[in-house]
């Protein structure tokens, strides 16, 4: 009996990693009615790591917080085994804002911090924040905020919320915040690699999907290196250069400050999901994802669940709504077969709306391709 394992990422815009994987193996089941199959839903992190975490068993925790512009949010983070995991876009995320210069500037990350509270406040000994998807560029200030950190002026008072109210930030108290984390573990998952400031920077690299412009992404990234002062101010070690401190907006930044460590966010989800455990056997990986470009080579799922098929010899086919690498890119991933839902669609509102269909299609198609080839 032929072993399929499907280990899809989330079709952003589209489907969960979860409803993608369900999809997918309808297909299958259509190609090969007499196949085992296993699916694993995968995330790295960023969006959709809690509809993953719900599907491995996790309870979800639902309330209301304050957005990233000010009005209020419904929010939710997840718990397993007595961790809390946060995913930072719940409360912060770029789905709350229409993206523009002021929206860069103003957007902040407060509403994370009264998730994080509330998982304290319920007994979480272990808090897990993900950092992707964030409206915000602003350092997790607002994040410890609402923490009870102090974040002042020269003259000792509160400098606003959003990341360019830290243009006037002078210091840090962190003593409050602290003394709430005192016991907890806290990590930050993610596989983004960039610093806090410069140009591969929080503001450089991710400001202009925020909305920021030229002279927006040169005012952040100054705001931000006083914000890192600021934080050294309060008793902090420099977060600057740390790998991974610029994710999120730099709300990772705010988070080592406070001792967190640093890990995959795709390991960590793995590792929770039985990814490994699935892989056992296997005669053919599926993987995929809303679009499958350069990024996809650099730490996201797909390329984690590539890695992991390399290393075990077994066959990897590859689903994407579209395929932005060439020929080279795909062999890179080890990918033996693949196929796009935007070419089979007459337009992209389409493919978005008839995701599901489509890819159950595409699945049957490249499984058939495979198996006679």
């Amino acid at each position: 009996m032929t072993r399929v394992v499907i280990a899809p990422d989330k079709f952003k815009g589209s489907l969960t990693a979860v409803e993608a994987a369900e999809a997918i193996a309808l297909g299958v089941r259509d190609a090969l009615p007499g196949a085992e199959i296993v699916t694993c839903p995968v995330a790295d992190g960023g969006e959709g790591t809690l509809d993953v975490l719900e599907a491995a068993g996790a309870r979800i925790v639902r309330l209301t917080v304050r957005g990233p512009l000010e009005e209020p949010v419904k929010a939710r983070y997840a718990v397993l085994d007595g961790t809390a995991y946060v995913e930072s876009a719940r409360a912060c995320g770029i789905e709350f804002v229409e993206p523009s210069p002021s929206t860069a500037l103003a957007a902040h990350t407060w509403g994370v911090g009264e998730l994080l509270a509330d998982a304290l406040i319920h007994g979480a000994k272990r808090l897990v924040l993900t950092v992707g998807g964030t409206a915000s560029t602003d350092g997790g200030a607002g994040m410890l905020g609402a923490l009870g950190a102090g974040v002042l002026d020269a003259f000792g008072a509160p400098v606003g919320l959003g990341g360019g109210t830290l243009t006037r930030v002078a210091s840090t108290e962190l003593t409050p915040v602290r003394e709430r984390l005192a016991g907890v573990s806290v990590a930050v998952a993610t596989d983004v690699t960039n610093p806090l400031l410069g140009p591969d920077g929080a503001a450089a690299v991710f400001g202009p999907q925020k909305g920021a412009g030229p002279s927006e992404v040169a005012l952040l990234d100054e705001a931000l290196g006083r914000w890192a002062h600021a934080l050294r101010v309060g008793g902090a070690p420099d977060v600057t250069r740390v790998p991974g401190s610029g994710a999120g907006g730099g709300v990772a930044a705010a988070a080592i400050a406070l001792g967190a460590s640093v890990e995959s966010g795709f390991d960590l989800i793995a590792g929770l999901t039985g990814v490994d455990a699935a892989l056992a056997g296997a005669d053919l990986v599926i993987t995929g994802e809303g679009s499958l470009d350069e990024q996809s080579l650099n730490g996201k799922a797909p390329a984690g669940i590539a890695d992991r098929a390399r290393s075990r010899g077994v066959p990897l086919l590859a689903l994407a709504g579209r395929i932005q690498l060439d020929a080279a890119g795909l062999a890179r991933l080890g990918v033996v077969g693949s196929s796009a839902l935007i070419d089979h669609a007459p337009s992209l509102d389409h493919a978005r709306s008839h995701a599901a269909e489509l890819l159950r299609e595409r699945a049957a198609e490249v499984v058939r391709a495979w198996r006679e080839g």
